[in-house]
């Protein structure tokens, strides 16, 4: 299944920690990245992470999506949603 996970932020990243917390969560998702399960990720006007990964469920993301170190550590979060193939071109009848 297809899916959209958008980050939102809930609390700052204290400046001690904040190197060593983002070098763990770069770590993190390069190997989401690597195993298949984050297709693309990128990073929003507002610099919060908008990725496209592959998982059976939104429960099972979710539960992927929670071991990254900056959900974990209450930092983030992310709003999941399945995206579906767009089936408007049918509608032209050419397809």
């Amino acid at each position: 299944m297809k899916l959209l996970a958008i980050e939102t932020e809930l609390k700052n990243i204290e400046e001690d920690i904040m190197s060593a917390l983002l070098k763990d969560e770069a770590t993190a998702v390069l190997e989401l990245k690597s195993k298949g399960t984050i297709k693309e990720i990128y990073f929003n006007e507002k610099h919060c992470a908008v990725i496209i990964l592959e998982s059976k469920s939104i429960v099972s993301a979710k539960h992927t999506l929670n071991k990254l170190p900056l959900v974990n550590k209450g930092y983030i979060s992310f709003k999941i949603m399945e995206l579906n193939p767009y089936t408007g071109f049918e509608r032209l009848g050419r397809f």
